[in-house]
């Protein structure tokens, strides 16, 4: 019961799709008291944690879209999981995603055609992951066919980390991530799009003190500051906003 639990008492529990921005959030807020408890899962597995009472508030990712209508792929998988007045979103910040490939970019990947060359091996995200319905959208505008991208239904890899780490060890050529995981591993990096970064609650958690702290934190100076130690990563221009 979110109205007789402040949250202050315990850890905020948070199921969220990998970010890189996320523990740095985490360690700003413990600094100021409020524990955090992060878990990555993919966007959809976050939103089902938060639908099955398994978290407080979750996280997840959509491109910066003029409709709704241009995206069908991400209202097919998250719509049913987001329900108007029943969960409330809170904006966190925004980031870039792109293809990653070695440094020097020796195979010269230019853009998303370039992954039906024979020969590239592309690691994935896994399935239900935000990046991997990212990439199957930019796919479907492109007009370009998954079957005909060397490991596109092959092992895939849970994080942004995990895919630079496979392409800084030429385990795969390509891969599809946010920026700064590519400067992590000193990769270089393609621009594909940019995304949103939310955080969601249930109504009645919106009282609760400790994601009253969490919003306010998100709007802060030392926030922007975090941020701003990532490539690619920006302030949303209504951080900590419902």
């Amino acid at each position: 019961d979110a109205g007789g639990n402040t949250g202050v008492d315990r850890a905020l529990e948070v199921f969220a799709s990998h970010d890189l921005a996320l523990p740095l959030l985490r360690d700003r807020a413990d600094a100021q008291g409020l524990h955090i408890d992060l878990r990555f899962a993919g966007s959809a597995d976050a939103l089902q944690a938060l639908a099955h009472g398994r978290c407080d508030v979750a996280g997840f990712h959509v491109p910066v879209l003029r409709s709704s209508a241009n995206a069908p792929g991400f209202v097919r998988a998250l719509k049913s999981l987001l329900k108007p007045g029943r969960h409330k979103l809170i904006a966190c910040h925004r980031r870039r995603q792109g293809l990653m490939v070695a440094h020097g970019n020796p195979h010269e990947v230019l853009g998303l055609q370039d992954l039906t060359r024979p020969k590239l091996r592309f690691v994935n995200r896994q399935p239900g992951s935000g990046t991997r319905l990212l990439t199957e959208h930019l796919l479907h505008e492109a007009g370009l066919d998954a079957e005909r991208i060397g490991g596109f239904h092959g092992p895939c890899e849970d994080t942004h980390v995990a895919i630079a780490a496979a392409v800084a060890s030429s385990v795969a050529d390509v891969g599809v991530g946010i920026e700064a995981a590519a400067a992590q591993f000193n990769l270089h990096f393609v621009p594909l799009a940019e995304e949103d970064y939310f955080l969601v609650c249930l109504k009645e958690w919106l009282d609760c003190a400790a994601v009253a702290r969490l919003r306010a934190l998100l709007a802060s100076a030392p926030w922007t500051a975090a941020l701003a130690t990532l490539a690619g990563c920006t302030p949303h221009a209504q951080a900590g906003q419902v």
